[in-house]
C-alpha cells in the first residue's frame, strides 16, 4: 500500500463527502492520519464546519 500525501489525502476527505469511499481508501486515510497531525487536525476542522453548516440550516428551516 503507497502512502498518502497530504493532498491526496485532502482529495480523498472532499470525495469522501460526496460517494462512499473504497475500503483501502478508508485504510489509507487512517493511516496517513496516524502519522501526520496536520490532516488529522484539518479533517477534525472540516468535520466541524459540516456540523455547524447542518445545524445551521436546520435551524434556519426551522425559524422560516
Amino acid at each position: 500500500m503507497k502512502l498518502l500525501t497530504c493532498k491526496e489525502t485532502t482529495r480523498l476527505v472532499s470525495q469522501g463527502l460526496d460517494r462512499e469511499l473504497a475500503f483501502g481508501e478508508r485504510v489509507a486515510l487512517r493511516v496517513h492520519f496516524a502519522i501526520c497531525l496536520g490532516c488529522r487536525r484539518a479533517n477534525r476542522q472540516m468535520a466541524f464546519l459540516r456540523r455547524a453548516v447542518r445545524a445551521l440550516a436546520q435551524t434556519r428551516e426551522g425559524g422560516a
